[in-house]
Protein backbone atom coordinates (compact mmCIF):
# COMPACT_ATOMS: atom_id res chain seq x y z
CA UNK A 1 0.00 0.00 0.00
CA UNK A 2 1.47 3.20 -1.03
CA UNK A 3 1.56 5.96 1.86
CA UNK A 4 -1.26 7.73 2.47
CA UNK A 5 -1.37 11.18 2.74
CA UNK A 6 -4.05 13.72 3.99
CA UNK A 7 -3.67 15.56 0.54
CA UNK A 8 -2.01 14.37 -2.47
CA UNK A 9 -0.72 16.51 -4.76
CA UNK A 10 2.37 14.81 -5.92
CA UNK A 11 -0.07 12.05 -7.48
CA UNK A 12 -2.66 14.35 -9.08
CA UNK A 13 0.14 16.71 -10.60
CA UNK A 14 1.19 13.48 -12.85
CA UNK A 15 -1.99 13.57 -14.53
CA UNK A 16 -1.11 17.11 -15.89
CA UNK A 17 2.54 17.29 -15.82
CA UNK A 18 2.89 17.70 -19.24
CA UNK A 19 0.27 20.87 -19.22
CA UNK A 20 2.09 22.29 -16.18
CA UNK A 21 5.30 22.17 -17.52
CA UNK A 22 4.69 23.60 -21.10
CA UNK A 23 2.94 26.71 -19.59
CA UNK A 24 5.23 27.11 -17.14
CA UNK A 25 8.41 26.96 -19.54
CA UNK A 26 6.04 29.47 -21.57
CA UNK A 27 5.90 31.73 -18.82
CA UNK A 28 9.57 31.87 -18.02
CA UNK A 29 10.64 32.50 -21.95
CA UNK A 30 7.70 35.42 -22.14
CA UNK A 31 8.86 36.75 -18.62
CA UNK A 32 4.83 37.72 -18.13
CA UNK A 33 4.61 37.11 -14.61
CA UNK A 34 2.74 39.51 -13.43
CA UNK A 35 -1.37 39.81 -15.30
CA UNK A 36 0.05 38.12 -18.14
CA UNK A 37 -1.73 36.14 -20.98
CA UNK A 38 -2.62 33.08 -18.48
CA UNK A 39 -3.96 34.83 -16.02
CA UNK A 40 -6.66 36.35 -18.56
CA UNK A 41 -6.97 32.87 -20.03
CA UNK A 42 -7.86 31.21 -16.81
CA UNK A 43 -9.92 34.56 -15.33
CA UNK A 44 -12.04 33.80 -18.61
CA UNK A 45 -12.25 29.55 -18.32
CA UNK A 46 -13.33 30.01 -14.76
CA UNK A 47 -16.19 32.50 -15.61
CA UNK A 48 -17.60 30.08 -18.18
CA UNK A 49 -17.40 27.42 -16.09
CA UNK A 50 -18.79 29.52 -13.12
CA UNK A 51 -21.33 30.72 -15.22
CA UNK A 52 -20.67 33.97 -13.36
CA UNK A 53 -20.40 37.54 -14.85
CA UNK A 54 -17.02 38.80 -13.39
CA UNK A 55 -13.91 36.66 -11.94
CA UNK A 56 -11.29 39.11 -10.65
CA UNK A 57 -8.29 36.70 -9.23
CA UNK A 58 -5.93 37.44 -6.74
CA UNK A 59 -3.49 36.67 -4.16
CA UNK A 60 -4.82 34.32 -1.58
CA UNK A 61 -8.54 33.65 -0.58
CA UNK A 62 -8.04 35.82 2.89
CA UNK A 63 -6.98 38.82 0.37
CA UNK A 64 -10.25 38.26 -2.10
CA UNK A 65 -12.55 38.01 1.32
CA UNK A 66 -11.56 41.27 2.53
CA UNK A 67 -11.48 42.48 -0.81
CA UNK A 68 -14.88 41.66 -1.43
CA UNK A 69 -15.94 43.52 1.86
CA UNK A 70 -14.23 46.84 0.93
CA UNK A 71 -15.90 46.85 -2.46
CA UNK A 72 -19.37 46.81 -0.69
CA UNK A 73 -18.19 50.07 1.33
CA UNK A 74 -18.93 48.56 4.60
CA UNK A 75 -18.24 51.25 7.21
CA UNK A 76 -16.31 51.03 10.68
CA UNK A 77 -18.82 49.60 13.09
CA UNK A 78 -20.76 47.69 10.87
CA UNK A 79 -22.12 44.24 11.68
CA UNK A 80 -21.33 41.30 9.65
CA UNK A 81 -23.16 37.96 10.73
CA UNK A 82 -20.65 34.77 10.25
CA UNK A 83 -20.44 31.19 11.71
CA UNK A 84 -18.88 30.72 14.57
CA UNK A 85 -17.49 26.88 13.31
CA UNK A 86 -15.07 27.75 10.62
CA UNK A 87 -11.34 28.92 9.81
CA UNK A 88 -10.23 32.51 11.48
CA UNK A 89 -9.57 34.28 8.21
CA UNK A 90 -13.38 34.44 7.80
CA UNK A 91 -13.51 36.73 10.80
CA UNK A 92 -9.97 37.97 10.59
CA UNK A 93 -11.06 40.40 7.54
CA UNK A 94 -14.03 41.42 9.58
CA UNK A 95 -11.59 42.60 12.67
CA UNK A 96 -8.77 44.08 10.33
CA UNK A 97 -11.99 46.43 8.33
CA UNK A 98 -13.00 47.43 12.17
CA UNK A 99 -15.84 45.99 11.00
CA UNK A 100 -18.04 44.41 14.32
CA UNK A 101 -17.74 40.49 13.67
CA UNK A 102 -21.26 38.52 14.98
CA UNK A 103 -20.63 34.98 15.39
CA UNK A 104 -23.40 32.63 15.46
CA UNK A 105 -23.84 29.26 16.02
CA UNK A 106 -24.43 26.17 13.12
CA UNK A 107 -26.74 23.33 11.98
CA UNK A 108 -25.63 20.15 13.91
CA UNK A 109 -26.35 18.44 10.67
CA UNK A 110 -24.42 20.17 7.83
CA UNK A 111 -22.07 22.32 9.91
CA UNK A 112 -23.21 25.51 8.28
CA UNK A 113 -24.28 28.70 9.48
CA UNK A 114 -27.46 28.12 11.43
CA UNK A 115 -30.62 30.59 9.79
CA UNK A 116 -32.04 30.97 13.08
CA UNK A 117 -29.10 32.13 14.65
CA UNK A 118 -28.82 34.57 12.02
CA UNK A 119 -32.26 35.61 12.35
CA UNK A 120 -31.48 36.16 16.02
CA UNK A 121 -28.70 38.25 15.16
CA UNK A 122 -29.59 40.89 12.54
CA UNK A 123 -29.87 44.60 14.21
CA UNK A 124 -30.10 47.99 12.85
CA UNK A 125 -26.32 47.90 12.59
CA UNK A 126 -26.29 44.72 10.20
CA UNK A 127 -25.12 44.98 6.93
CA UNK A 128 -23.50 41.37 5.72
CA UNK A 129 -24.28 37.95 5.92
CA UNK A 130 -21.01 35.94 5.04
CA UNK A 131 -21.92 31.87 4.87
CA UNK A 132 -19.37 29.66 4.56
CA UNK A 133 -19.85 26.41 2.60
CA UNK A 134 -18.07 24.23 5.09
CA UNK A 135 -16.44 21.30 4.29
CA UNK A 136 -17.41 21.75 0.76
CA UNK A 137 -20.73 21.91 1.65
CA UNK A 138 -23.56 24.11 0.00
CA UNK A 139 -24.79 26.36 2.74
CA UNK A 140 -28.75 27.11 2.57
CA UNK A 141 -28.32 29.97 0.18
CA UNK A 142 -32.13 30.47 -0.57
CA UNK A 143 -32.85 31.05 2.83
CA UNK A 144 -30.66 33.44 3.44
CA UNK A 145 -30.79 35.39 0.15
CA UNK A 146 -34.73 35.65 0.79
CA UNK A 147 -33.20 37.19 4.60
CA UNK A 148 -31.06 39.56 3.20
CA UNK A 149 -33.52 40.87 1.02
CA UNK A 150 -36.00 41.38 3.62
CA UNK A 151 -33.34 43.05 5.68
CA UNK A 152 -31.26 45.12 2.75
CA UNK A 153 -28.21 42.80 3.48
CA UNK A 154 -25.10 41.73 1.31
CA UNK A 155 -24.60 38.18 1.28
CA UNK A 156 -20.77 37.40 0.78
CA UNK A 157 -20.22 33.72 -0.02
CA UNK A 158 -17.21 32.44 1.16
CA UNK A 159 -16.21 29.96 -1.36
CA UNK A 160 -13.16 28.76 -0.26
CA UNK A 161 -13.56 25.12 0.48
CA UNK A 162 -16.62 24.79 -1.59
CA UNK A 163 -16.09 25.61 -5.20
CA UNK A 164 -17.24 23.22 -8.22
CA UNK A 165 -20.37 22.58 -5.53
CA UNK A 166 -24.16 22.80 -7.07
CA UNK A 167 -26.88 24.89 -4.89
CA UNK A 168 -30.43 23.24 -5.59
CA UNK A 169 -32.57 26.12 -5.38
CA UNK A 170 -36.33 25.43 -4.14
CA UNK A 171 -37.69 25.10 -7.49
CA UNK A 172 -35.34 22.86 -8.55
CA UNK A 173 -32.53 25.18 -10.81
CA UNK A 174 -28.80 24.88 -9.79
CA UNK A 175 -26.64 26.91 -9.58
CA UNK A 176 -22.80 27.01 -8.49
CA UNK A 177 -21.58 27.66 -5.47
CA UNK A 178 -20.20 31.44 -5.45
CA UNK A 179 -22.23 33.31 -8.08
CA UNK A 180 -25.70 33.32 -5.49
CA UNK A 181 -24.88 35.48 -3.41
CA UNK A 182 -23.74 39.51 -3.81
CA UNK A 183 -19.79 38.65 -4.16
CA UNK A 184 -18.21 35.65 -2.89
CA UNK A 185 -14.26 34.89 -2.26
CA UNK A 186 -12.54 31.56 -3.14
CA UNK A 187 -8.97 30.03 -2.30
CA UNK A 188 -6.78 28.62 -4.73
CA UNK A 189 -4.59 27.04 -1.77
CA UNK A 190 -2.81 24.17 -3.04
CA UNK A 191 -4.71 21.49 -0.69
CA UNK A 192 -8.07 23.50 -2.07
CA UNK A 193 -10.17 21.36 -4.59
CA UNK A 194 -8.75 23.77 -7.05
CA UNK A 195 -5.69 24.81 -5.75
CA UNK A 196 -2.52 26.14 -7.33
CA UNK A 197 1.26 25.51 -6.43
CA UNK A 198 1.18 28.25 -3.80
CA UNK A 199 -0.94 30.76 -3.15
CA UNK A 200 -4.03 32.19 -5.05
CA UNK A 201 -7.64 33.40 -4.73
CA UNK A 202 -10.67 35.03 -6.38
CA UNK A 203 -13.34 37.19 -6.34
CA UNK A 204 -16.52 36.04 -7.82
CA UNK A 205 -19.70 38.63 -8.86
CA UNK A 206 -22.92 38.92 -11.59
CA UNK A 207 -22.85 43.21 -10.67
CA UNK A 208 -20.77 45.28 -12.93
CA UNK A 209 -20.02 48.12 -10.70
CA UNK A 210 -18.91 45.51 -8.01
CA UNK A 211 -16.43 44.55 -10.07
CA UNK A 212 -15.06 47.67 -11.82
CA UNK A 213 -14.38 48.54 -7.87
CA UNK A 214 -13.16 45.37 -7.04
CA UNK A 215 -10.73 45.03 -9.89
CA UNK A 216 -9.01 48.46 -9.07
CA UNK A 217 -8.75 47.61 -5.03
CA UNK A 218 -6.54 44.33 -6.10
CA UNK A 219 -4.16 46.45 -8.17
CA UNK A 220 -3.32 49.34 -5.46
CA UNK A 221 -7.04 51.31 -6.31
CA UNK A 222 -5.35 52.15 -10.22
CA UNK A 223 -7.87 51.95 -13.09
CA UNK A 224 -4.84 53.69 -15.45
CA UNK A 225 -1.53 53.48 -14.03
CA UNK A 226 -0.44 55.63 -11.03
CA UNK A 227 -4.00 57.27 -11.41
CA UNK A 228 -5.38 55.92 -7.69
CA UNK A 229 -8.88 56.29 -7.92
CA UNK A 230 -9.75 54.24 -4.55
CA UNK A 231 -8.12 52.61 -1.52
CA UNK A 232 -6.51 49.09 -2.62
CA UNK A 233 -4.23 46.58 -1.97
CA UNK A 234 -1.31 44.76 -3.87
CA UNK A 235 -3.17 41.31 -4.06
CA UNK A 236 -2.66 40.03 -7.64
CA UNK A 237 -2.58 36.13 -9.15
CA UNK A 238 0.74 35.64 -10.56
CA UNK A 239 0.81 33.98 -14.17
CA UNK A 240 2.66 30.83 -13.05
CA UNK A 241 -0.49 30.10 -10.79
CA UNK A 242 -3.20 30.78 -13.00
CA UNK A 243 -1.59 28.19 -15.45
CA UNK A 244 -1.29 25.61 -12.95
CA UNK A 245 -5.15 26.08 -11.94
CA UNK A 246 -6.05 26.76 -15.86
CA UNK A 247 -4.75 23.01 -16.38
CA UNK A 248 -6.92 21.58 -13.12
CA UNK A 249 -9.98 23.54 -14.49
CA UNK A 250 -11.39 21.31 -16.82
CA UNK A 251 -10.44 18.21 -14.23
CA UNK A 252 -12.81 19.96 -11.30
CA UNK A 253 -15.41 17.96 -11.90
CA UNK A 254 -13.66 14.77 -11.95
CA UNK A 255 -11.40 15.84 -9.39
CA UNK A 256 -14.84 15.98 -7.42
CA UNK A 257 -16.47 13.01 -8.24
CA UNK A 258 -13.49 11.08 -7.05
CA UNK A 259 -13.59 12.83 -3.52
CA UNK A 260 -17.45 11.94 -3.45
CA UNK A 261 -16.96 8.27 -4.72
CA UNK A 262 -14.42 7.95 -1.46
CA UNK A 263 -16.66 9.64 0.75
CA UNK A 264 -19.36 6.89 -0.31
CA UNK A 265 -16.76 4.08 0.62
CA UNK A 266 -15.88 6.10 4.15
CA UNK A 267 -19.36 5.87 4.26
CA UNK A 268 -20.41 2.42 3.51
CA UNK A 269 -17.62 1.32 5.90
CA UNK A 270 -19.06 3.77 8.74
CA UNK A 271 -22.81 3.49 8.59
CA UNK A 272 -24.99 2.40 10.97
CA UNK A 273 -21.98 2.80 13.84
CA UNK A 274 -24.00 4.27 16.95
CA UNK A 275 -21.19 6.20 17.74
CA UNK A 276 -20.15 7.63 14.47
CA UNK A 277 -22.15 10.74 12.29
CA UNK A 278 -20.91 10.41 8.57
CA UNK A 279 -21.45 13.44 6.35
CA UNK A 280 -23.99 13.60 4.03
CA UNK A 281 -25.29 15.99 1.42
CA UNK A 282 -28.27 18.52 2.34
CA UNK A 283 -30.25 18.27 5.86
CA UNK A 284 -32.80 16.29 3.77
CA UNK A 285 -30.12 13.61 2.06
CA UNK A 286 -29.63 10.41 4.14
CA UNK A 287 -25.97 9.64 2.71
CA UNK A 288 -24.78 10.43 -0.45
CA UNK A 289 -27.31 10.27 -2.82
CA UNK A 290 -25.71 8.65 -6.05
CA UNK A 291 -26.74 12.16 -8.11
CA UNK A 292 -25.51 14.11 -5.25
CA UNK A 293 -23.29 17.43 -6.54
CA UNK A 294 -24.65 19.87 -3.39
CA UNK A 295 -21.29 18.61 -1.67
CA UNK A 296 -17.75 18.41 -2.82
CA UNK A 297 -15.91 17.03 -0.14
CA UNK A 298 -13.41 19.06 0.47
CA UNK A 299 -12.77 17.61 3.47
CA UNK A 300 -15.03 14.35 5.04
CA UNK A 301 -15.71 14.68 8.85
CA UNK A 302 -16.80 12.63 11.31
CA UNK A 303 -18.73 13.47 14.28
CA UNK A 304 -18.05 10.97 17.19
CA UNK A 305 -19.80 10.48 20.31
CA UNK A 306 -18.61 8.40 23.57
CA UNK A 307 -15.02 8.37 21.86
CA UNK A 308 -11.78 10.09 22.87
CA UNK A 309 -11.55 12.08 20.22
CA UNK A 310 -7.76 13.09 20.94
CA UNK A 311 -6.97 9.93 21.57
CA UNK A 312 -8.28 8.24 17.97
CA UNK A 313 -6.34 10.92 16.42
CA UNK A 314 -3.21 9.74 18.27
CA UNK A 315 -4.69 6.13 17.26
CA UNK A 316 -4.73 6.93 13.62
CA UNK A 317 -1.07 8.74 13.85
CA UNK A 318 0.71 6.04 15.06
CA UNK A 319 -1.23 3.47 12.06
CA UNK A 320 0.76 6.21 9.69
CA UNK A 321 -2.99 7.46 8.86
CA UNK A 322 -2.83 11.28 8.81
CA UNK A 323 -6.22 13.10 10.21
CA UNK A 324 -7.36 17.06 10.93
CA UNK A 325 -9.81 18.17 13.58
CA UNK A 326 -11.34 21.27 11.92
CA UNK A 327 -11.68 23.19 14.21
CA UNK A 328 -10.59 22.59 17.62
CA UNK A 329 -11.41 26.07 19.01
CA UNK A 330 -14.54 28.25 18.05
CA UNK A 331 -13.41 31.55 16.78
CA UNK A 332 -15.56 32.84 20.07
CA UNK A 333 -13.45 31.77 22.45
CA UNK A 334 -9.96 32.69 20.43
CA UNK A 335 -7.78 35.26 22.27
CA UNK A 336 -8.57 37.71 19.19
CA UNK A 337 -12.48 37.66 18.80
CA UNK A 338 -13.51 37.19 22.82
CA UNK A 339 -16.10 39.69 23.26
CA UNK A 340 -18.36 39.80 26.19
CA UNK A 341 -21.38 39.90 24.03
CA UNK A 342 -21.17 36.24 23.74
CA UNK A 343 -23.50 33.92 25.36
CA UNK A 344 -21.90 30.04 25.66
CA UNK A 345 -25.74 29.08 25.20
CA UNK A 346 -26.07 30.59 21.85
CA UNK A 347 -23.69 28.37 20.68
CA UNK A 348 -24.28 25.16 21.82
CA UNK A 349 -23.32 22.82 18.60
CA UNK A 350 -20.06 24.48 17.78
CA UNK A 351 -18.70 24.13 21.40
CA UNK A 352 -19.34 20.24 20.70
CA UNK A 353 -18.35 19.66 17.58
CA UNK A 354 -14.89 21.18 18.33
CA UNK A 355 -14.85 18.17 20.94
CA UNK A 356 -15.58 15.25 18.41
CA UNK A 357 -15.24 16.14 14.85
CA UNK A 358 -11.71 14.27 12.68
CA UNK A 359 -11.31 14.73 9.20
CA UNK A 360 -9.73 12.16 7.49
CA UNK A 361 -7.62 11.84 4.63
CA UNK A 362 -9.28 13.00 1.37
CA UNK A 363 -8.14 13.99 -1.87
CA UNK A 364 -8.56 12.75 -6.05
CA UNK A 365 -5.96 9.78 -5.45
CA UNK A 366 -7.10 7.83 -2.17
CA UNK A 367 -7.30 4.24 -3.61
CA UNK A 368 -9.69 1.52 -1.89
CA UNK A 369 -6.99 -0.60 -0.44
CA UNK A 370 -5.89 2.95 1.50
CA UNK A 371 -9.88 3.58 2.31
CA UNK A 372 -9.97 -0.17 4.17
CA UNK A 373 -6.93 0.24 6.14
CA UNK A 374 -8.58 3.71 7.05
CA UNK A 375 -11.84 2.93 7.92
CA UNK A 376 -11.00 -0.47 9.63
CA UNK A 377 -8.02 1.14 11.83
CA UNK A 378 -11.15 4.06 13.11
CA UNK A 379 -13.30 1.23 13.78
CA UNK A 380 -10.90 -0.98 15.68
CA UNK A 381 -10.27 1.68 17.82
CA UNK A 382 -14.01 3.05 18.23
CA UNK A 383 -15.02 -0.75 18.92
CA UNK A 384 -12.72 -1.30 21.64
CA UNK A 385 -13.09 2.05 23.44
Amino acid sequence: MKKIQMVDLQGQYKGIKDEVNSSFDEILNSAAFINGPKVHQFQKNLESYLDVKHVIPCANGTDALQIAMMGLGLEQGDEVITADFTFAATVEVIALLKLTPVLVDVDPVTFNIDIDAVKKAITPKTKAIVPVHLFGLAANMDELMDLAKEHNLYVIEDNAQGIGANYTHKDGSKTKTGVIGHVASTSFFPSKNLGCYGDGGAIFTNNDDLAHTIRGIVNHGMYKRYHHDVVGVNSRLDSLQAAVLDAKLPHLDSYNNARRNSARKYNEAFKNHPNITIPSGRTSCEGICDTCDCHVFHQYTLNVKNIDRDALVAHLNEKGIPCGVYYPIPLHKQKAYIDERYNEADFTVTNQLVQSVISLPMHTELDDEQIDFITKTVLDFVDKN
